[in-house]
């Protein structure tokens, strides 16, 4: 059997989607009660080819009202994000990079609702990726890819919505 760079990534999207629908169910309650109406209700599958083209691009894959999964992808440093309502879950599936949380964001400003961008952050605190780490960043936090030292970075972002009106 050989063993390339698509089938590791599938293999590792594998099991990171069953991690994230894992904790998508944490977040959303455990699906108990009555499902809101943009809900899923049926199984999607994500075949590896999709996925595969969806990392060469750093594109999103799949969106719904309580999740999104993003094929995320950096060749060099990116802005500042802010996300009001999404926490963000990511799984390293190759490279490495420096990634900056909290502080002071400079040249803030709102992108569309709920989603605000900046140029850098002052006072953060840094914190190392690399290949197989599992990174959560609450709704609410800045957070900036500063450097990428190993490039490209590829990672599975996972994003749990929070109801609107949410604090």
């Amino acid at each position: 059997m050989t063993f390339n760079m698509s089938s590791s990534i599938f293999l590792s999207s594998s099991a990171f989607v069953v991690f994230a629908i894992a904790a998508v169910a944490a977040v959303s309650g455990g699906g108990a009660g009555e499902l809101p109406p943009e809900t899923p209700t049926t199984v999607k599958i994500i075949p590896h080819d999709q996925v595969s083209e969806a990392f060469k691009k750093g594109v999103p894959m799949l969106e719904t009202g309580e999740y999104k999964i993003n094929a995320g992808r950096r060749d060099a440093a990116g802005g500042v994000e802010i996300h009001q309502r999404d926490t963000d879950i990511f799984y390293i599936l190759e490279g490495s990079a420096t990634l900056i949380t909290g502080g002071k964001v400079e040249g803030e400003k709102t992108v569309s609702p709920n989603e605000i961008r900046g140029t850098s952050i002052t006072g953060g605190e840094s914190h190392a990726m690399s290949k197989g780490d599992v990174i959560v960043i609450p709704r609410g936090t800045p957070h900036w890819i500063k450097e990428v030292p190993q490039a490209p970075l590829l990672y599975f972002v996972v994003k749990t919505v929070a109801p609107e009106g949410t604090k």
